[in-house]
């Protein structure tokens, strides 16, 4: 310990811990980057994996009611307007 009364072992010990966690998480970004990447190439749709990735990570419970909701949303709004640039 220095007369600062800062333990620079256990100091530097935690930079360098938390360091070596960031890098781990740039990696499995990159690695989760390419998954997506290899999604695409095999014809899915990487939105739509993001999307049920988000769903599963839900509480059944929540999920459900979510569901529900926009299902009593989309009655209340009545049938789907059909865009006319989209037929073109």
């Amino acid at each position: 310990m220095t007369n600062t009364g800062i333990n620079n072992g256990q100091l530097r010990s935690i930079v360098e811990r938390i360091e070596h966690v960031q890098a781990e998480i740039e990696d499995l970004k990159s690695g989760e980057k390419e998954i997506y990447l290899e999604s695409k190439s095999a014809g899915f749709d990487p939105k739509i994996i993001r999307e049920i990735i988000r769903l599963r990570k839900k509480d059944p419970n929540e999920l459900s009611e979510h569901e529900q909701l926009v299902q009593l949303y989309l009655e209340a709004l009545g049938p789907l307007p059909l865009f006319e640039h989209a037929a073109e």
